[in-house]
């Protein structure tokens, strides 16, 4: 078992919403993946870390009156590690494509997960290009998303003949890396790196 040290300070969100920031984003297609893959690893980021990471998992994070696309812009803002959990029907959500896309123009690092799809397989489909409610330049970001997640190591799993559990916890491993990996780089250099 691994142990892990992650130092979050409870802070105030601005404004006085009495919230801490958010450490992790789930990027998720939820009749996929909200019941499985996205609540466990949700649970056990908690667990690895005594409670002190704070993943913004949708179902989880928001309360009725939340305002929809505010609530997702800002734990998109706030987090330091995005997981992006491509599965069959992601891009039937507008929600999913617009997070990604988010997500890769907030330089975040993602950590992708391929349950029942191959990376190979993270091309815009014909009906999302072709639908007259997306602009060209919301087709340019989906596509430049899905080619810097193609591109980034991720884990992969068969929700038929894989291992849930081994899934979980490989990704929970990664996350917590990354978390303390973006926490031991002094803030003048993040500032910096983002010129």
């Amino acid at each position: 078992m691994s142990l892990y040290r992650v130092e979050c300070v409870d802070e105030e969100m601005p404004g006085g919403g009495g919230r801490a920031a958010y450490d992790v984003f789930i990027n998720h297609r939820g009749v996929d993946t909200k019941h499985n893959v996205a609540r466990l690893l949700y649970d056990r980021l908690l667990q690895l870390s005594g409670g002190r990471v704070r993943s913004f998992l949708d179902n989880k994070s928001m309360r009725p009156g939340d305002r929809l696309g505010a609530s997702i812009d800002e734990g998109i803002r706030q987090c330091k590690v995005a997981v992006a959990i491509f599965s069959k029907h992601y891009f039937d959500s507008d929600y999913c494509l617009h997070e990604l896309a988010s997500i890769v123009e907030a330089r975040k690092v993602i950590v992708p997960i391929f349950y029942g799809i191959k990376p190979s397989e993270l091309v815009l489909p014909h009906a999302v290009v072709d639908c007259d409610a997306y602009t060209p330049r919301d087709i340019e970001r989906f596509r430049l998303a899905l080619r810097e997640a193609k591109y980034t190591v991720g884990l992969a799993c068969d929700p038929v003949t894989g291992d849930l559990a081994e899934l979980v916890n490989t990704a929970a491993d990664a996350v917590m890396e990354r978390i303390q990996a973006t926490e031991r780089v002094p803030r003048s250099l993040m500032i910096a790196s983002r010129l």
